[in-house]
């Protein structure tokens, strides 16, 4: 053999190891999921994953995660403060506020005066959970909810909070959350992406922050895992349809050429991204099928289009992603985000956030109903929040009618259903004033650790070593917070 070839062959061998951070043909394998080579598929008919993943045996099998952009303000809708009527106009306490930083929105304010919520609260269902007055449809399914009141994060400003929430870190470059899933589970259905990404426009505040495709990237995951948005206008993915001319087979033996070219490259280089194209292209011949079928409601019973309420026949509205989250997750993609922009209501508050709740309330609570009546909100678990929470002081004038709240990352609520979490409970709580949490903390990577913990998955043992560290979701950070779980 020539000696320089034997040389070139074993640098393609190291570029390989290198390069898939010695995951060898295993990474490759699941990279390219069970088809590619033949291979047997894993149990429960799972492409791709780990395969020693998961750890221990899941309570859910799939995330339904809908991501409120621009951070709704708990005061208004969750964290009822009935003593706050009582300090109306009165300057936030230097006690309360404690020196803590302020974002350049309102940092220059002589005065910080509070602004309790002019919307009514109820209790709701067996569980006695309060509710603001805007919420009549999510009131109704009350018991199947689990609220933490008392999240906090580090991030003040929307870019980093909202970077964080998805991927662990402030800074921009690491795997989602959804991508983490899709590297370590797979997805059960090899005809649709194992991470899918839906967004819409709220009606609160058109012009509120705006939403980047990094927040569902893979970072140093091999690209194969990064989700995959579906767009809100148009056609849900572009060239779905074959060209003219172009028929099914010939598509087929235009694919089978390419990937043989493809493979070609894949031997001589050890590029991990080759393989990345190899399974994409393949995906998307599949979801030429797949896609047209998943995206038609014509054939949802009248029943369940009215659940969902008068947006849902409405392609990229929220209500029609709910919908269509509910339709990808029985059809097994494992990780399905929903990002609904608008919820950043620095002024003009009450009638802002009205619209967004009204945008969200009735498709939020039909997407908990429908799963329950179709047996799958069990192992289904459904993620409602934003990436921080609101000022219990107002941003500019405060008048009878009208008042802005600014980045508050002190404390904030989210909630979830399903997937093994207890309903009907509220967990954590904050001070009078809505300011401080004073009982029982969480932070973003506890809500990770938890959410994996969920679904089988020791949150410790999700790694990736990339630059010679074993990187994680939860960083070297994160408990899993037990009292929230059945």
């Amino acid at each position: 053999m020539d000696p320089i070839l034997s040389i070139q062959d074993e640098l393609n061998r190291r570029t390989f190891l290198k390069v898939s951070g010695g995951m060898g043909l295993a990474a490759l394998f699941s990279m390219l999921g069970t088809e590619a080579f033949g291979a047997q598929g894993p149990k429960h008919n799972r492409v791709g994953g780990i395969p020693s993943l998961p750890h221990f045996k899941p309570k859910a099998n799939r995330v339904i995660y809908l991501h409120q952009s621009g951070a709704p303000s708990q005061l208004d809708l969750f964290d009822y403060k009935p003593k706050l009527a009582e300090q109306r106009g009165l300057d936030l306490p230097a006690s309360i506020r404690n020196g803590q930083r302020l974002t350049g929105m309102t940092s220059g304010q002589k005065k910080f005066p509070v602004a309790p919520t002019i919307f009514k609260f109820n209790q709701h269902g067996s569980s006695g959970l309060w509710l603001s007055e805007l919420w009549p449809h999510l009131g109704a399914i009350a018991d199947e909810l689990c609220f933490i009141y008392s999240m906090e994060t580090e991030a003040i400003n929307h870019d980093p909070a909202i970077t964080f929430l998805q991927t662990g870190s402030q800074l921009a470059g690491r795997p989602s959350m959804g991508a983490w899933l899709a590297y370590g589970l797979g997805t059960e259905n090899k005809d649709l992406p194992s991470y899918v990404v839906l967004t819409s426009f709220g009606t609160g505040r058109k012009d509120d922050q705006p939403i980047y495709d990094r927040l569902w990237g893979s970072g140093f995951l091999p690209t194969t895992h990064q989700g995959v948005k579906f767009r809100n206008s148009g056609d849900p993915v572009l060239y779905l349809s074959d060209p003219d001319g172009v028929d099914r087979n010939t598509r087929r033996d235009m694919l089978d050429d390419l990937g043989e070219l493809n493979k070609l490259k894949l031997d001589a280089m050890g590029d991990p991204e080759i393989a990345t194209r190899i399974s994409q292209y393949e995906l998307a011949f599949r979801m030429q099928t797949s896609v047209p079928e998943l995206t038609d409601i014509s054939k949802e019973p009248s029943s369940v289009i009215e659940m969902y309420g008068p947006e849902v026949k409405k392609p990229g509205s929220y209500a029609y992603n709910c919908l269509l989250a509910r339709r990808l997750a029985e059809r097994g993609v494992r990780f399905v985000q929903l990002f609904h922009m608008g919820w950043d209501q620095h002024f003009n508050l009450p009638k802002q956030i009205a619209g967004q709740v009204y945008d969200s309330d009735q498709p939020t609570s039909a997407l908990i109903k429908d799963l329950k009546q179709r047996g799958m909100l069990d192992d289904t678990l459904v993620v409602w929040g934003g990436e921080f929470g609101r000022t219990v002081y107002s941003q500019g004038d405060l008048s009878a009618t009208d008042y802005g709240r600014d980045h508050h990352p002190r404390c904030f609520t989210m909630f979830m259903a399903g997937g093994g979490f207890k309903g009907g409970i509220g967990y954590g709580k904050t001070d009078d004033y809505g300011y401080n949490v004073v009982e029982n903390p969480v932070s973003v990577h506890d809500l990770h650790a938890t959410l994996l913990n969920q679904l089988g998955i020791d949150h410790t043992r999700l790694t990736y070593r990339y630059q010679g560290r074993d990187f994680r979701l939860t960083d070297v950070f994160g408990n899993v917070v037990k009292d929230l779980l059945k």
